[in-house]
């Protein structure tokens, strides 16, 4: 495992769950690009975990991976716990860690949607309880949601439905940490070329979504990575308690 124990003062800390693959493993490039040092999350793929680190490291960045359920409350105090011991502090935290199950809601299996929902929605909640306790000032918090919160295509509503609860906590969160010059937003892809995304579609399926923004592609992690860059930089630090919806222009 990659580590960097030279930690200068002044140095960001990063921790992206998540942070392997998909818009996690670009956020966590995007960051480490912008001088960060960052914590890359995984729950079981340490391959591609430490993949991303090799990859900053070898960029000039600081970055060591960590493993952690997200929904369970004892890794994830662990996570952070590591973090402070490895670089001092944290200053940003992303919760791209997620999960999406597919089906009209008269057929989803309900071991799914509970799963589903113990990552997304669970997940993102104790992870901002941790970043609650330990962002320190001028941090930053960004949650996921999805554009289909908005859009409500068939088969999404259960994940739509766990991505809603994440936008539902994000101003709470936002005034509950008043005074403490710390941001929450959250951030909502439309449809993006990930793993995730693209399993179980067909050509046809595909093509139609990329048809859909007024852009008519699909949008990349990098697109992804580069809002939630603004957001957790000093440059969009006065943009609080947000959903932005990075779709394209879909509707």
């Amino acid at each position: 495992m990659a580590t960097n124990h030279t930690t200068p003062a002044a140095l960001r800390v990063a921790v992206v769950t998540g942070g392997s693959r998909g818009i996690g493993r670009a956020v966590s490039h995007r960051l480490a690009l912008d001088g960060l040092a960052v914590v890359v999350n995984y729950a079981r793929d340490a391959a591609s975990a430490e993949e991303t680190v090799a990859a900053i490291s070898a960029a000039g960045g600081r970055a060591i991976a960590v493993q952690a359920d997200v929904a369970d409350e004892k890794e994830v105090a662990a996570l952070f716990d590591r973090t402070e011991e490895e670089f001092g502090g944290v200053d940003v935290v992303v919760n791209s860690a997620g999960r999406m199950a597919l089906a009209p809601i008269a057929e989803l299996d309900l071991a799914a949607l509970d799963a589903m929902h113990r990552t997304n929605i669970r997940g993102t909640f104790v992870v901002a309880q941790q970043a609650a306790r330990r962002l320190r000032p001028g941090g930053s918090f960004v949650g996921f949601s999805t554009s289909v919160v908005g859009t409500q295509f068939p088969t999404y509503g259960a994940y739509a439905a766990s991505k809603g609860a994440v936008e539902s906590m994000t101003m709470v969160l936002a005034r509950e940490l008043r005074g403490r010059d710390i941001t929450v937003n959250t951030v909502a892809p439309g449809p993006t070329s990930t793993d995730m995304f693209l399993e179980g579609k067909t050509p046809e399926q595909i093509d139609r979504l990329a048809k859909t923004p007024p852009l008519e592609r699909l949008g990349t992690p990098q697109d992804i990575a580069q809002v939630v860059a603004f957001l957790t930089s000093p440059a969009g630090h006065w943009v609080n308690g947000q959903i932005l919806r990075a779709n394209g222009g879909m509707v």
